[in-house]
């Protein structure tokens, strides 16, 4: 695993359920990787690990209430939220979210949350049902919106004997989220996002899709392209890493959801238009996906057989513009980027497309080559201003000077 080059200084606050007994895991994993860890246990999860395991761990004192005078007198739970490089509320509940999402501060964990000035990061655990619940979506959404990074949990069985999404995250995973909220180390010759005080994205909410569109023909078959995400997901996880919010609409692709990054998967393009609406609002708009032009304008209720005899011709429909309805939408973000993957007068077709479509950017790309489920690709970057052109190199790496440049459009 890389380490950041700040500090590792946790300040973890453990909540009340089954799966406290990872935190145990997790300071274990984090002092291994040469960090400091400060516990703060809840009453709820002090049903299910003591303080006296955690300070063993962690070597330090272990935090449980607010109502402490000497702690107080001496530290304070001001100073006791700010010490750290990062907050980690792990495992984060239903209720301690809730109480968070409301701005509680009921209690020390809660006071704490509000009074830091660090980056927090939650790693959910709870039943699938209340995961999915629809207050827990606007607490999740909330704390988001406020500059907190929420994990997606695992999905599997559960304790309640359940299946589904809501399983706390293993150990290392966690990590891997705590070195992206602290900032990993940058690739060579790229932009450096390595300190929690150094995210040039932090506060600012990116919006980015990526991947192909299928548009069914019937159950079995769909009009479709090469596209394989691998940049959207790269540049999502890019600007997660310089500390934005990250929601990032993907259509049908196998890939792994970046760390930190919320993921809403879809298939269609009509699909895919109602989650970038649904989306907003977002400071940029970052839209990678190819999304098909048309799609079948009937779709068959069962499998088209061959039965010899001349197939009727496929009629098609336009799909709607993504891309145009956004930069037309009242809501439109401040800095809306369009992807143009072209086979021949690239600079040419994406400086016409750029006004076509009244977008801010066009990023332009020569896709007669591997670059569609390859690895590298080669960008021009067409706006009023000029054309700014990237050598061809690996897609994390021009994600990386693609977020660089969006966070000094923004500055």
């Amino acid at each position: 695993m890389s380490s950041p080059r700040t500090p590792r200084r946790i300040l973890l606050v453990i909540g009340g359920g089954i799966a406290a007994y990872k935190a145990c895991e997790l300071v274990r994993l984090i002092r291994k990787q040469g960090g400091s860890v400060t516990c703060v246990l809840t009453d709820g999860g002090s049903h299910f690990v003591t303080p006296m395991t955690l300070a063993a761990l962690s070597e330090n004192e272990v935090y449980t209430t607010l109502w402490d005078l000497k702690n107080e007198t001496e530290m304070g739970h001001i100073q006791l939220s700010r010490q750290a490089d990062l907050v980690v509320v792990c495992p984060a509940t239903a209720d301690l979210m809730a109480r968070m999402a409301a701005g509680m501060a009921d209690d020390l964990a809660t006071t704490l949350l509000l009074a830091t000035d660090k980056p927090v990061l939650a790693v959910p655990a709870m039943n699938v049902r209340m995961w999915q619940h629809a207050a827990t979506r606007r607490n999740v959404a909330t704390l988001r919106a406020s500059g907190v990074t929420v994990v997606e949990p695992d999905e599997g069985p559960m304790a309640c004997g359940e299946f589904g999404p809501g399983r706390l995250p293993e150990p290392p995973v966690i990590w891997e989220h705590i070195e992206r909220a602290l900032g990993a180390r940058p690739l060579e010759g790229q932009p450096d996002f390595d300190s929690a005080r150094h995210r040039p994205l932090f506060g600012r909410h990116v919006l980015v899709t990526a991947g192909p569109t299928h548009e069914a023909i019937d159950p079995v078959r769909y009009i479709a392209n090469r596209s394989s995400g691998k940049q959207g997901f790269a540049i999502a996880a890019a600007a997660a890493e310089a500390g934005a919010r990250v929601t990032l609409v993907a259509g049908p692709v196998h890939l792994p959801t970046p760390p930190g990054v919320e993921r809403v998967d879809v298939e269609s393009a009509r699909e895919m238009a109602e989650a970038v609406e649904s989306a907003l609002p977002a400071h940029v708009a970052v839209m990678v996906a190819a999304v098909a032009d048309w799609r079948p304008a009937a779709v068959a209720d069962r499998k088209i057989k061959k039965d010899g005899t001349e197939p009727e011709p496929l009629a098609l429909a336009e799909n709607p513009d993504i891309l145009a309805t956004l930069a037309a939408s009242p809501r439109r973000p401040g800095l809306v980027i369009g992807f143009a993957a072209e086979t021949n007068d690239v600079i040419p077709h994406a400086q016409a497309k750029r006004l076509r479509k009244q977008v801010d950017w066009i990023v332009a790309n020569d896709v007669s080559g591997d670059v569609m489920g390859g690895d590298a690709n080669a960008v021009h970057i067409v706006r009023e201003s000029g054309v700014d052109s990237l050598p061809r190199m690996p897609k994390d790496q021009v994600a990386r000077a693609l977020v660089e440049r969006i966070a000094d459009a923004l500055a």
